[in-house]
This record gives C-alpha cells, sequence and structure tokens, in this order.
C-alpha cells in the first residue's frame, strides 16, 4: 500500500487577512503548484512591469482558501500584512521543493565526485 501524495496545506497565518467587512481571516489552504502556475504569471503585465509581483500571482493561484474567501485574488494578496505575506512565500517554497536536493556531480577542474546539497542544508561529500 502506497501512501497518498499530499497536494494541499493548511495554514495559520501569524496576523490574517482583514476583508471589507472587518472580518479576520486567518485559517487556510494552499496547494502544490503546477508547472503551468508557475508558467502563466510570468503573461501578466504587472509581473512584466516588476519582477518583484511575480509571488504576488503565484500566491493567489496557489491560495485556494482563506476563512470563509474562497480564494484569493492578487488584489487580496496584496491587501496582506508584509507578515503573512512573507510567511505565504516561505509556505509555498517548503510546500514545493523538491525532497531530494542532493545531487551528485564532478568537479570540472579536478574530477573528484561528490554531492551537492542544492537546499544548502549540507556540506558537499565527497563520493569517491
Amino acid at each position: 500500500m502506497t501512501a497518498a501524495f499530499q497536494t494541499e496545506y493548511a495554514f495559520t497565518l501569524p496576523c490574517g487577512y482583514v476583508d471589507e467587512r472587518g472580518n479576520l481571516h486567518r485559517e487556510g489552504v494552499m496547494r502544490r503548484a503546477t508547472t503551468l502556475d508557475e508558467i502563466e504569471p510570468l503573461r501578466d503585465p504587472r509581473v512584466r512591469a516588476h519582477d518583484a509581483y511575480l509571488s504576488v500571482v503565484l500566491l493567489s493561484r496557489v491560495v485556494t482558501q482563506l476563512g470563509s474567501l474562497p480564494a484569493l485574488s492578487p488584489e487580496r494578496i496584496e491587501q496582506l500584512f508584509a507578515t503573512d505575506f512573507v510567511y505565504l512565500q516561505q509556505l509555498y517554497l517548503q510546500i514545493n521543493e523538491s525532497p531530494n536536493a542532493v545531487v551528485a556531480t564532478r568537479c570540472p577542474v579536478c574530477g573528484t565526485h561528490f554531492a551537492l546539497d542544492l537546499a544548502g542544508d549540507h556540506e558537499g561529500e565527497q563520493l569517491d
């Protein structure tokens, strides 16, 4: 029996989104990103005008629920407190980061084979 592959992750924002009626929304769900989620925002004129806007559009695609709100538009993401925005960016990276970020490689100068941790969590280990 294989374990189910998790695609949705519940979260609680540190501060929360305050809607137009003054209601606070902190509990939400973020789904794992698809290739289209990563590519489609590059067509958005706001992203083309300013690269930093990519995170806003990307998060609006993968946050599927926040409190009683069904999803977050880019305009709602813009209204999040900075603390919550950073929290969601970090959660996005955690959810979508490769579980095996260590690759075997070889030094082009000396030919030594070693493991390279792409996430930067561990020192490289010599393989031969």
